[in-house]
């Protein structure tokens, strides 16, 4: 059997270029990490780091009726969000299990670009053709873009960027390469995900690089968003976990007829056999997926926490045995380990 043919981003000859190390991931050739993982990590929750995010995919969605469409495939409720403005939300089955959970982005009344990910980036293209309506149109422009996320307590200022509310997003200029500024991320920060076309993608991360901004790579970014409760499509959310077990309920509008509503709907009403939990080690180990943690549970991600130094997680568990400051047992490795529930995020940085 022929080995994988690795799809590389724009900016692939960079990464190589500042000895970056280069990993297989969701079908890319993408860096884990270039100084170390704990250094980029505390950049970014220090000052500012960027993250190639080019793997991501991107479907345009517009006509007349655009936004009938996605009302009926996706879980929240894009008539609360204007032109310039994005929102979080869930791609959900028949079963109310999340398909993807993704950014949709109204660029103006009859036009949405949705971000996915990009392990999800055809499966998503695939459904959303599947229930095309007359009056809509679903184009995969994954390949027309760049996606650079810029994060940290003082990304904006080091882009040279205006202040903006988060969940917006407007066209800038950085140093001379046109980009769309979201103000969106997963780590936790403050900053936004620039995108931009394919071509400029290399001079507008020159151009970041050039203002002191840190390059980071996936391992940051997954210690980041996990000391921040975000879920992570694979891991902790899947087309087999339901909103409501995953702590996603605020993404679902239960008064409209999305696929899976009902379901969605059930069990809210009845309330989840089990939830979503973020804990905290109180012996030395690290939690890795899919360790089993006693009393039915298990769990879905996990690490060392480079901001609190010691291991932390997410898993499901019991519901009964979901309130903070209950403690787990987890099979580290064939020993027992314990560990506490925690309030979601485990880590928010003073003044966020």
């Amino acid at each position: 059997m022929a080995p994988e043919t690795l799809l590389k981003t724009p900016l692939h000859d960079r990464h190589v270029a500042l000895g970056a190390r280069i990993v297989p991931f969701a079908g890319w050739e993408m860096p884990v990490q270039y100084e170390g993982v704990i250094q980029e990590h505390r950049a970014v929750r220090a000052d500012a780091g960027v993250f190639d995010v080019s793997h991501m995919g991107e479907v345009e969605v517009e006509g007349p009726r655009a936004l009938e469409l996605l009302q009926s495939l996706l879980s929240n409720d894009l008539d609360r969000i204007a032109p310039g403005q994005a929102q979080y939300t869930l791609l959900t089955n028949d079963r109310g299990g999340i398909i993807d959970d993704l950014i949709a982005y109204r660029l103006d009344r009859c036009r949405y670009l949705l971000v996915v990910n990009a392990s999800n980036r055809e499966a998503d293209y695939a459904w959303l053709r599947e229930h095309e309506i007359s009056g809509s149109d679903v184009r995969d422009v994954s390949d027309e873009y760049g996606l650079l996320a810029v994060q940290g307590p003082n990304a904006i200022a080091k882009l040279g960027l205006e202040p903006a509310a988060k969940n917006t997003f407007a066209e800038v200029e950085i140093d001379g390469v046109q980009a769309m500024a979201n103000r969106t991320g997963y780590t936790g920060e403050d900053g936004c995900e620039l995108l931009c076309m394919a071509e400029d993608a290399g001079t507008l991360w020159d151009s970041v690089l050039a203002r002191g901004v840190t390059p980071c790579g996936l391992g940051a970014r997954d210690t980041l968003r996990l000391e921040a409760c975000f879920p992570l499509h694979g891991n902790d959310i899947s087309p087999d976990t339901d909103p409501i077990s995953a702590g996603l309920g605020w993404t679902c509008a239960l008064d409209k007829d999305f696929t899976g509503a009902t379901e969605v709907r059930r069990i809210k009403q009845q309330g989840p056999e089990r939830r979503l939990v973020a804990f905290v080690m109180e012996e030395k180990a690290i939690p890795r997926q899919g360790m089993p943690i006693e009393g039915g549970g298990e769990v879905t991600s996990g690490s060392h926490s480079p901001m609190l130094d010691v291991g932390i997680g997410m898993g499901y568990v019991p519901s009964a045995q979901a309130t903070p400051g209950t403690r787990l047992t987890i099979d580290v490795r064939g020993k027992p380990r314990v560990a506490r529930v925690v309030k979601k995020p485990i880590y928010k940085r003073e003044g966020t």
